[in-house]
């Protein structure tokens, strides 16, 4: 087994990660970092963000207004004291993504431009035209390019984390190109391996959000904080889960049901188009259990009308929402209104985390969509995220820069080398060898539906408990899932069963937190209590792996200038 060793290894090559690698290498030039990734980083999911990113920029903003806001948003469980951190620190962000080259879009006095977003309430969001993550990731890469300090280990898939003594050493990783498992160490990890949305059938997530990063810190004894709220966006394609952007409300497009109204005025008349996600999504559902759907090939939709723009508009600010229409829909937004209904989009928990990505394991760090600092409690609003990342990648560097530092140098020790090799055991004399009957494919689809049908936008106790009785059951069925393909080199249904594992044990997180949360607050409606209690359930759910399954606790939610109050738009 061949063996590698760095300061610190970061898990996950998308903006939290790219980020977390520049400010560890502006902190301190020594240090030797690895970027671990299952894709080639530019094929990270951050490419896939289209809407913008956040930031205080305007005289007629404030810190203040922003972070309300976002608590707002959350419906009041994010960390007030997390909140008010990260909107002093996004500005800086966005402005030094200004210096990088980002080509962010410009007023025609040479400011960046903002446009509106959902539950915001100004004009906040920074953009360039509706590829925001595709550019800011091209940013966030070539500057890591600039450090020497700075190694990739592309293709290269992290099975599980090594720790001794209670305290992070490294990482075992498959490398996807040779099929051998390698021993990585390590003084410091950070975990930017994004999100989970893959548990689901219906998701706006490309095939690589598969939880990985949540699943190696819950495994490794970390909890994890929150994780029954799943957000979905509004407007996704049918039959695809591609999205449409929310910028693409922000410039003024319209929702309309099979009678050409606008109905969101029953739901969020202040706000219309641009009220948070879960009271959007939820009242798109309203519409089409109540008749006022429009049927499509794919069940039923409504339509995003964006025709009373104008091409201009359209080909000036949201150029690929035209593309991607005409792509898959075979539609042209500038003449048609373009098919849509809600699908899972991200997911507001994750590895619990401190300000300074810091989970309580000694070297253990995560930042980004993995990560539950909490900014976004129970429901994100848009455009914070790319921020987030941002922040609280860069936060998370520096911290783990300090770490490393603190200890004295090393050279990989032999316990990471065993710790490496009981993981090639597993999988290669467990996972690899195993000749069962059952289908992995099957059993994904299981589990998927399960959560599509039991685990969406409304939930009730019965359906839960069926859910999580589902998803034991596609977990029982795993076990006898075997790996038909024995060639070592880029072997992907070896990878994508490792990842059902992982993708399982967090989807029966997801449906106990759920079924526990006997309330209803932002993404996580529940129509046997769809009242808010803040007497019971003010507070965080935080999930820890026993050897009977999750164990479930709750964390008191930080408030400093907010009380929780009705939440109206």
């Amino acid at each position: 087994m061949d063996r590698l060793a760095y300061d610190i290894v970061i898990v996950g090559g998308g903006a939290a990660g790219l980020r977390a690698a520049i400010a560890a290498a502006e902190a301190h030039k020594s240090l030797r970092i690895a970027v671990v990734s299952k894709v080639y980083p530019m094929r990270s999911h951050t490419v896939s963000a289209e809407g913008g990113t956040a930031a205080v920029l305007r005289d007629y903003d404030s810190y203040d207004m922003h972070a309300f806001d976002t608590v707002k948003g959350s419906d009041f469980l994010a960390d007030q004291d997390a909140v008010e951190f990260f909107v002093r620190r996004a500005p800086s962000e966005v402005i030094q993504m200004d210096h990088w080259g980002c080509p962010w879009s410009r007023e025609p006095d040479g400011r960046v431009a903002v446009r509106a977003f959902g539950g915001m309430s100004v004009k906040r969001t920074v953009f360039a035209a509706d590829k925001v993550g595709f550019h800011m990731l091209h940013t966030l890469f070539q500057t890591t390019l600039k450090y020497e300090s700075i190694e990739r280990l592309d293709e290269w898939f992290v099975t599980s984390l090594l720790t001794e003594g209670g305290k992070i050493v490294g990482v075992a990783a498959l490398d996807l190109r040779s099929g051998t498992i390698q021993a990585i160490g390590a003084k410091a990890v950070i975990l930017c391996t994004g999100g989970a949305g893959r548990i689901y059938e219906f998701t706006t997530n490309g095939w690589i959000k598969t939880g990985d990063g949540m699943a190696l810190a819950y495994r490794a004894g970390v909890p994890l904080k929150d994780m029954e709220f799943q957000q979905f966006h509004p407007t996704c394609l049918p039959g695809t889960g591609i999205l449409i952007t929310e910028a693409a409300r922000g410039e003024g497009g319209y929702l309309v049901n099979k009678d050409g109204e606008r109905f969101l005025k029953r739901y969020v008349p202040e706000k219309m188009e641009l009220g948070p996600r879960d009271i959007l999504s939820r009242a798109i559902m309203t519409e089409i259990k109540e008749g006022r759907g429009i049927e499509g090939p794919y069940g039923p939709q409504v339509h995003l009308d964006l025709r009373h723009l104008g091409e201009d508009v359209i080909e000036r600010k949201l150029p690929m929402v035209r593309e991607l229409v005409r792509e898959y829909v075979g539609l042209d937004p500038i003449k048609e209104p373009i098919p849509v209904r809600p699908g899972q989009h991200y997911i507001m928990g994750g590895i619990h985390t401190d300000l300074h990505g810091f989970t309580g394991m000694p070297g253990l760090y995560a930042a980004g969509e993995v990560a539950c600092v909490s900014i976004n409690g129970a429901n994100r609003l848009g455009s914070n995220s790319l921020s987030e990342c941002l922040v609280f990648g860069a936060e998370a560097g520096r911290s783990a820069a300090e770490y490393a530092r603190s200890l004295p140098s090393t050279t990989i020790l032999n316990p990471v080398t065993a710790l490496a090799k009981a993981e090639e055991s597993r999988i290669f004399d467990g996972l690899l060898k195993r000749e069962g009957g059952e289908s992995l494919a099957s059993v994904r689809s299981e589990m998927q539906h399960t959560m599509e049908i039991h685990l969406g936008i409304y939930r009730s106790a019965a359906g839960l408990e069926k859910g999580l009785s589902g998803i034991r059951a596609a977990r029982k069925r795993f076990e006898g899932v075997g790996v038909r393909d024995k060639d070592p080199f880029f072997n992907t249904e070896l990878t994508s069963t490792l990842e059902l594992d992982f993708m399982l044990e967090l989807a029966e997180v997801v449906a106990m937190a759920a079924l526990n949360r006997k309330e209803s607050r932002g993404a996580h409606s529940r129509t046997d209590f769809p009242k808010r209690d803040d007497a019971n359930f003010l507070s965080h759910s935080m999930a820890t792996r026993t050897g009977e399954g999750p164990r479930l606790e709750s964390r008191a939610v930080t408030i400093t200038k907010w009380q929780p109050a009705a939440r109206v738009y």
